[in-house]
């Protein structure tokens, strides 16, 4: 599961609940249950303006236990620790930095290209395809080998079959020659535009001649 759909659903998650909490705190606050003659149950929570959200007889049914302040605290840490792994998961880049460039009968020599510079030769050599558009190239981390993400517009009527033999044959061969490395996956997603519809051609009314009158 990626990060965006990750985002998502918490996102979708907490809104449902201050959705269903904002409902019910303006059901009860406004009296809307009386206006509308809606009998709810008892245990339903804000039935009238000058009902607490807890009574003092739920406040206090558990205080007394043994096991009470434990799981509060216990949750409690759960939900911030939760909420600080997300957050560092938002600040953390998902690419990578530079790639290492094996150095065959070298020993003790260590060479790094930059990701960013590895990037902009793969749009670069990417662009100039035919019917290409716009190109973007990012370089991901991956449990194996550093994996290359590409986002492809192409020109209406572009084939994408056609594009992914000539990125296969030219830029990702390239780098994987230039850099020594004995493979480079990577994940295009192609996108053909819709060419524009042709505009109605707006046919003048002809002016009649005036005719001329001998007198």
């Amino acid at each position: 599961m990626t990060r965006v759909v990750v985002n998502r659903v918490l996102l979708g998650v907490v809104g449902v609940l201050l959705l269903g909490v904002g409902v019910l705190v303006l059901l009860g606050g406004l009296d809307l249950y009386r206006w509308a003659g809606v009998h709810p149950p008892g245990w339903w929570p804000l039935t009238s303006p000058g009902r607490p959200v807890l009574s003092a007889r739920s406040r206090g049914r558990w205080v007394s236990s043994t096991w009470w302040w434990p799981t509060v605290i216990g949750g409690l840490v759960v939900l911030v620790a939760g909420m600080v792994w997300w957050l560092v998961a938002q600040l953390r880049r998902t690419g990578l930095q530079s790639i290492a460039v094996p150095t065959p009968g070298v020993s003790g020599l260590r060479l790094r290209v930059g990701a960013r510079a590895l990037e902009e030769a793969m749009e670069t050599g990417t662009v100039v395809l035919p019917e290409v558009e716009r190109v973007g190239v990012r370089l991901v981390r991956a449990p194996r080998h550093p994996r290359l993400r590409g986002t492809v517009r192409l020109t209406p009527g572009g084939d994408p079959v056609a594009l992914v033999e000539h990125f296969e044959d030219g830029p990702r061969a390239d780098a994987c020659g230039s850099l020594g490395l004995p493979e480079l996956p990577a994940d295009l997603r192609i996108r053909v535009l819709q060419a524009a519809p042709a505009e109605p051609r707006h046919r003048w009314p002809r002016r009649r001649r005036r005719q001329s009158r001998v007198i």
